[in-house]
């Protein structure tokens, strides 16, 4: 039985994999030149690295079984994290909690607040009662105004901009939930893991292995349209290549929900008003490649708000620099509404607009550090998750016999991310071989 998939990131990879490994025949097509989606990559001195910054976490399972299943476990490394936040025109530690103690922005009483609603979120196992209240408002209540203001109200005005005070505290409790869980055997910092090679070649290896088993994937050929005869999905229709007309068993989409829409008209109304009720921010990534380091933070949280990107993530104090022909690697970061100015800006316009406050973050600061630099947008990148969340996620089995649907919007309540998304991946997969079989 053949199975079309949509897309060419992790979900769609992962799905085409194990499709494989059940004796399905498996015809993926992606609309990009590249396999990978927001897991893509370039070079600097000579090595790949990601478009977007990316590493795992201890406890991120699934891509952990299969980087180990594909052979690649000896090139994951595992490293402690430094993660600082910039605040009151300086940079402070913040991973022990003797560094949130010499947090001097907020009080010390504020201090013991924040600590305690860290260790008390840790401890908890569920997130629905957490669903129904926003994150700002649990977080006001329990930590406290001066908290909000400082620490987590400038991170969630960055990431979500107008939407930050209708976010879910079920979200944010996963954040924090998932994050101290990675501090196994008592550990106060975290570790991180990084696929020496980039993720990329976890993209590769996984291509290379649905291709020996039988698979077809082809880039550069995007899908006009699922087409659906008698209420079921029967074949897709695609431009470029040979064969308009690629017929299935079975069409698994893992695109964006306003991609989908566009694919599939025939959607019954209540099924596509889920996925039009779903908003979501754009991610935009400025990369440095810089001949001095900016400060020795791996991943700096940016409290003042005047600054125009959210976060500072400096890819050399985790991994070295020899790796890159000696540069320093910096990801200037920032999630965006679609309509936001900055992602109409080019790379020289933003870099006039970012630089004046690199000076600030560190006065030495010039220019003439700048070796080269790139800027990379993600469309949908970072779903908006509301309050009551659960309720408006679009089901993967869609109304429309044999379509299925994974995307990065029915990641929930974990934010998204490359273990989600393999998670997502290939738990479709399983219900979609189940249904066929």
């Amino acid at each position: 039985m053949k199975v079309g998939i949509i897309g060419g990131g992790l979900a769609g990879l992962s799905a085409a994999y194990r499709l494989c490994q059940r004796g399905f025949q498996v015809h993926l097509l992606e609309a990009e030149p590249n396999l990978g989606g927001l897991v893509g990559t370039f070079e600097i001195g000579g090595s790949r690295i990601e478009q977007f910054y990316h590493h795992i976490f201890s406890n991120d399972t699934t891509i952990m079984a299969l980087i180990d299943e594909l052979g690649l476990a000896d090139r994951l490394l595992w490293r402690e994290s430094k993660v600082g936040i910039f605040c009151d025109g300086r940079v402070y530690d913040f991973v022990t909690p003797l560094d949130l103690l010499r947090f001097t922005p907020i009080s010390f009483i504020d201090r013991l607040r924040l600590g305690l609603v860290g260790l008390w979120l840790r401890r908890q196992k569920k997130w629905r009662p957490y669903e129904g209240i926003t994150a700002k408002e649990w977080i006001i209540k329990h930590a406290g105004q001066r908290n909000y203001d400082i620490v987590w109200g400038p991170l969630l005005r960055g990431k979500f901009g107008q939407r930050a005070d209708d976010v879910s505290m079920a979200w944010f409790w996963s954040k924090i939930h998932l994050r101290f869980a990675s501090r196994k055997g008592g550990r106060q910092k975290e570790q991180l893991g990084y696929l020496m090679g980039s993720f990329g070649l976890l993209v590769d290896t996984v291509a290379e292995r649905i291709r020996q088993m039988g698979g077809v994937l082809e880039t550069g050929r995007p899908v006009q349209r699922v087409i659906v005869e008698d209420g079921r999905a029967v074949a897709l229709e695609a431009g470029e290549g040979k064969g308009g007309r690629i017929p299935c068993d079975a069409v698994l989409a893992t695109v964006p929900n306003q991609s989908f829409l566009g694919l599939v008209p025939q959607l019954p109304e209540d099924y596509a008003t889920k996925l039009r009720a779903v908003q979501h921010q754009w991610a935009l990534c400025l990369v440095l490649a810089l001949k001095r380091s900016l400060s020795p933070i791996y991943w700096m949280n940016i409290s003042d708000r005047t600054i125009p990107f959210l976060a500072l993530i400096e890819h050399t104090n985790f991994i070295e620099r020899s790796h890159y022909g000696g540069l320093h690697v910096a990801y200037l970061s920032n999630y965006l509404e679609e309509a936001s100015p900055l992602l109409q800006m080019g790379v020289d316009d933003l870099c006039d607009l970012y630089f004046p406050h690199l000076k600030r973050i560190n006065p030495a600061f010039s220019q003439e550090w700048v070796a080269d630099r790139w800027l990379f947008r993600g469309p949908f990148a970072q779903p908006i998750i509301a309050t009551n969340y659960s309720r408006s996620i679009p089901e993967h089995r869609t109304p429309i016999e044999g379509l299925y649907l994974a995307n990065m919007s029915q990641i929930y309540p974990e934010d998204r991310g490359q273990n989600y998304s393999i998670r997502l991946g290939e738990g479709v997969a399983a219900m979609l071989a189940a249904d066929l079989e």
